[in-house]
């Protein structure tokens, strides 16, 4: 595989939680027809496994939400991403977010391929 992907890691603060999941089951099928998501997953209660040397988990607790998207380079993610995110049908979407402000930790990574 070449190109990159984008990993993209919310936590969502836990009182939102449920409502973020159920808007996220309209949000994600758009965002799939859209750009190039290998998949989108929503924590379901297990509790996380932290290991290694210097363990440290974020004061905001583990990451509750999960998706990641293949793009060609940083260029095209960057492009795509940001009409994806201009479409009218997506602001009709996002318009309906329970709560845009819910979003504790938003990281975006990116990898390549071995």
């Amino acid at each position: 595989m070449s190109g990159i992907v984008e990993i993209r890691d919310y936590t969502i603060e836990a009182k939102w939680f449920e409502q973020y999941v159920e808007w996220a089951k309209v949000a994600a099928p758009w965002l799939k027809k859209h750009l190039d998501v290998i998949d989108f997953w929503v924590d379901d209660g297990i509790q996380a496994e932290l290991d290694g040397s210097d363990p440290q988990l974020s004061p905001h607790g583990q990451p509750n939400v999960t998706w990641i998207i293949r793009y060609a380079d940083k260029k095209d993610r960057d492009k795509k991403l940001s009409a994806a995110m201009e479409h009218p049908e997506w602001q009709e979407i996002w318009s309906k977010h329970p709560n845009v402000d819910a979003y504790i930790v938003v990281n975006a990574r990116f990898m390549k391929s071995l």
